[in-house]
C-alpha cells in the first residue's frame, strides 16, 4: 500500500498550479520543495512589464531559475508551462517575437500578392504552408527554451467552423480539419525540435461552439458521425503523430456523454480517447477553475472525477483555496478507494515517464539572444501577409 507521502507526492506531480502576482506565494514555495507541484503556469500577470509595456526577458528568466531549483533533487523536475500560442494568448510579449493569430496560415493559402511590392508572395502551397509552421514552432520553441520554459499548451487542434465562436477563432489554424491537423502538427514538430513540451488542445473539439467555456458550459448536439468527420480528425492525427500531451475541452458532447463535459466524462476520456482512439500520452485537462466546472462542480468533486475519467494532469490556475481543495480531495479518495490509488499512481508514473523522456530540457538551453532575433522577425512577417482582417 502507498504511504501518505507517497501519495502526496504522487498526488503533486497531477497538479499543475498557477498564482496571482509576480513571486509565487510561500505556499506554492514549500509545496514545490517538498515535491508536491508537477508543474507551474505561467500567465502574463506572473511578468514583470518594462515602462513600454514589454515582457521584460532578464527578470523572467531569473524567475523560472529560481523555479525549477525549488524542486528536489530527488525527485522529478518542476517544469513549467505557458500558453503562447500567437494571437490573443501569448503571455510573452516583446522584445519576444510577438506572433499572428495562427488563422493567418488559412490566409497565406488564399491571399492575392500585392502587385506594389516586387518581393511579395502568391499564396503558398500545403506543402509550404506546413514546413513555415514547423519553423514557426522552432522559433517559438527557442524562445520559451532561452526562457526556462518546458511546455507550450499549444497548438489549437480545435477546426474553426463557427465565426459567432467567442474562446477559439482565430487561434484555430484553418477551417478544414486535415489542413488544422498538418498545420497545427507541424507546429508541435517545431516546438519538439525546440525542447519545448507541445500540448494539443481542446479534446474533442472547441471550434464549433458558441459559448465560452471560461464563463459558461458549453454543448455541442452533432451527431457522432460529424464529430468524427469534424472535430475528431485532428485529434486522430495528433494521436497516430505521438503527441506528448492533450488537453480536455470543459464542453458537453451530446452524442457522447450528455451527462458531463468531456473533462469529467469516462466515457470520453478513457473509452474514446484511450481505448478507441489509443492515446497513451499525458491528458491535461483544462483550467478547473474556469466556469464551466467551478460554477457546476465542487472543485474537490471535479478534481476526483477527472482523474478517475482518465485525466493525468488537473490545471488550477489561479484560486489557491481550490487547489488546497483538489489536493485534498485526491489524498482522501487515494486513502480511501483502491481504484482511485491506482488511478493516481498511473497518472503520476506518466508524468515522471514524460519528464525523464524530455530530461534533455534545461540541460542546452539557448541564450536570450535568440528571443526576438531577426530570422524569427523574418518568419513573423512572412505570416503576417496571410492575417486576417
Amino acid at each position: 500500500m502507498r504511504t501518505v507521502d507517497a501519495l502526496f507526492a504522487d498526488v503533486g506531480q497531477i497538479l499543475w498550479l498557477g498564482f496571482d502576482g509576480q513571486e509565487p506565494p510561500d505556499t506554492l514555495s514549500r509545496d514545490i520543495a517538498a515535491g508536491g507541484v508537477g508543474a507551474v503556469i505561467l500567465f502574463q500577470r506572473n511578468l514583470r512589464a518594462l515602462g513600454d509595456g514589454h515582457t521584460d526577458i532578464q527578470a523572467l528568466a531569473a524567475a523560472n531559475a529560481a523555479l525549477h531549483s525549488l524542486a528536489p533533487e530527488a525527485g522529478p523536475p518542476l517544469w513549467i508551462a505557458i500558453d503562447q500560442e500567437g494571437g490573443t494568448v501569448q503571455r510573452v510579449r516583446a522584445p519576444a517575437t510577438v506572433w499572428p493569430p495562427m488563422l493567418s496560415f488559412d490566409g497565406l493559402a488564399t491571399r492575392v500578392p500585392d502587385p506594389g511590392r516586387v518581393d511579395d508572395i502568391d499564396a503558398m502551397d500545403d506543402d509550404r504552408l506546413v514546413g513555415l509552421a514547423e519553423n514557426v514552432g522552432e522559433a517559438l520553441g527557442r524562445e520559451l527554451a532561452a526562457l526556462g520554459i518546458d511546455v507550450d499548451f499549444a497548438p489549437v487542434l480545435d477546426v474553426h467552423t463557427n465565426p459567432a465562436n467567442p474562446v477559439i477563432g482565430q487561434r484555430a489554424f484553418g477551417t478544414a480539419p486535415e489542413v488544422v491537423a498538418r498545420r497545427a502538427l507541424a507546429l508541435a514538430r517545431g516546438l519538439e525540435r525546440a525542447g519545448v513540451v507541445s500540448c494539443g488542445k481542446h479534446f474533442p473539439g472547441h471550434g464549433d461552439t458558441d459559448t465560452d467555456s471560461h464563463l459558461a458550459l458549453p454543448r455541442l448536439d452533432h451527431d457522432l458521425a460529424r464529430l468524427e468527420a469534424v472535430e475528431l480528425l485532428p485529434f486522430q492525427r495528433a494521436v497516430a503523430a505521438g503527441i506528448p500531451m492533450l488537453m480536455t475541452a470543459h464542453v458537453v458532447f451530446a452524442a457522447l456523454d450528455d451527462t458531463v463535459p468531456a473533462t469529467l466524462s469516462r466515457t470520453v476520456i478513457t473509452g474514446l480517447l484511450r481505448e478507441r482512439m489509443g492515446y497513451e500520452g499525458i491528458i491535461i485537462s483544462d483550467d478547473l477553475d474556469m466556469r464551466a466546472i467551478a460554477a457546476h462542480f465542487g472543485i474537490g468533486e471535479a478534481a476526483v472525477r477527472a482523474i478517475a475519467a482518465g485525466c493525468d494532469v488537473l490545471l488550477l490556475c489561479r484560486n489557491p483555496d481550490h487547489q488546497v481543495e483538489a489536493r485534498t480531495a485526491l489524498i482522501h479518495a487515494g486513502e480511501q478507494d483502491s481504484e482511485m490509488r491506482t488511478a493516481i499512481g498511473r497518472a503520476a508514473a506518466r508524468i515522471r515517464a514524460a519528464k525523464a523522456r524530455y530530461q534533455r530540457l534545461g540541460q542546452q538551453r539557448p541564450g536570450l539572444d535568440v528571443i526576438g532575433c531577426a530570422a524569427h522577425q523574418a518568419l513573423t512577417e512572412a505570416l503576417a501577409r496571410g492575417r486576417c482582417a
